[in-house]
C-alpha cells in the first residue's frame, strides 16, 4: 500500500486539504492535484526560478521544495495574482512595458518581484537586481522586466497613498 500524508494549507487564499504522497514536490501538487497550471516546470534544479511561488511571504522554488514542507503555510502562485479578474498591477506593468515575449518565465518572475515589493515597496535598484536574479530569461534583455518592477512599485505606493 502507498504511504500518503495530509497536507492542509492555503493556495490563493483556499483552505486546501489533501492526501499526497510525501515525495511529492510542491511543484507537482500545485500543477498535478489543484490544476494550477502557471507555476512552470522547466530546469527541475531551482536554477531558473520558472517555477517560483510565494510561500509564507517568501519566493521559493516549488520545484525543490516537498509539498509536505508547505503543512500549514500559504501559498500565492500566480493565479492569486489577479483579484476580481483585474490583473494585479504588477501585471498591467508586465504587459505595458513588454516585459514579456514567450511568457514562459513570467509567472515565476512576477511571484519573485511580487515578494520583493510586498517586503519592500520602495526598493532601491539594487534590491530589484537582487529579488530577480534568481529567474533567468531567455527572450527578453532583462531592463523591461527591471523596469516593469520599477515602476508598479511607483504605482502602488500612489495608490497606496490614495486610499
Amino acid at each position: 500500500m502507498e504511504r500518503r500524508v495530509r497536507l492542509t494549507c492555503r493556495v490563493n487564499g483556499q483552505f486546501v486539504v489533501e492526501d499526497i504522497d510525501p515525495t511529492m514536490l510542491l511543484l507537482h501538487f500545485l500543477r498535478d492535484r489543484l490544476k494550477l497550471f502557471g507555476t512552470k516546470e522547466a530546469c527541475g534544479e531551482g536554477e531558473c526560478g520558472a517555477c517560483t511561488v510565494i510561500m509564507n511571504g517568501r519566493p521559493v522554488t516549488s520545484c525543490l521544495v516537498l509539498a509536505i514542507e508547505a503543512e500549514g503555510s500559504e501559498i500565492t502562485t500566480v493565479e492569486g495574482l489577479a483579484k476580481n479578474g483585474e490583473l494585479s498591477i504588477l501585471q498591467q506593468e508586465f504587459i505595458e512595458l513588454d516585459a514579456l515575449q514567450c511568457g514562459f518565465c513570467t509567472p515565476g518572475m512576477l511571484m519573485s518581484a511580487r515578494a520583493l515589493l510586498d517586503r519592500n515597496p520602495d526598493p532601491t535598484d539594487d534590491d530589484i537586481k537582487e529579488a530577480m536574479s534568481g529567474n533567468l530569461c531567455r527572450c527578453t534583455g532583462y531592463r523591461q522586466i527591471f523596469d516593469a518592477v520599477k515602476k508598479a512599485a511607483k504605482r502602488e505606493r500612489e495608490e497606496l497613498k490614495r486610499s
